[in-house]
């Protein structure tokens, strides 16, 4: 290619025979420019927080007393180590006629028939996981049996509790105690 002059320096034609544009400096960033760009970063990560904040609020609204379907007993539901877990924390009869609380008598560990219904846990080992409590059991001491268990929210005050067997499950309303 033939050097011409282009803006008074010597310089190859490209193909089109034009001479290229001279390359520019990049504009200082103003100081607008970088209040805007924290004021981006500010939100982005105010944004993160709260949605953590909110996950971590809904995923313990769980964390309460409830009162069963049949209205005999609430469970206390609360959470360690990342898991929810419940126990009986108040039973309509919690003791016989000679005041002698009851007892877990249909335990299928016989060690553990002695121990009273109250402060019995009956949820074990759930999650939180898609705006439900999952992966867990619920034991239920009048059988003495244990169930996989999936439980979740329909509104603040209302808790669906559901219970497996193989391809069965029964579901239980229970209700937020006040």
């Amino acid at each position: 290619m033939p050097l011409t002059a282009c803006k008074g320096q010597a310089k190859r034609e490209n193909l089109l025979g034009v001479c290229p544009a001279p390359a520019r400096e990049p504009l200082p960033a103003s100081k607008d420019t970088q209040t805007f760009g924290l004021m981006i970063k500010i939100a982005l990560t105010s944004f993160i927080f709260l949605l953590s904040t909110l996950a971590l609020f809904w995923k313990n609204q769980i964390i309460e007393k409830w009162l069963s379907d049949d209205k005999e007993g609430e469970t206390e539901i609360y959470e360690q180590q990342g898991k929810y877990f419940g126990k009986i924390s108040w039973l309509t009869k919690p003791n016989d006629n000679k005041g002698v609380p009851f007892t877990d008598t249909e335990n299928p560990d016989k060690s553990k028939r002695s121990q009273p219904l109250l402060g019995l846990i009956i949820l074990t080992n759930f999650y939180f996981k898609n705006n439900e409590w999952k992966g867990g059991k619920i034991y239920d001491p009048q059988s003495g049996k244990t169930y996989t268990c999936t439980m979740w929210l329909t509104d603040n005050n209302t808790l669906k509790v559901r219970g497996y067997w193989g391809l069965f499950y029964q579901t239980q309303t229970w209700t937020r105690v006040k």
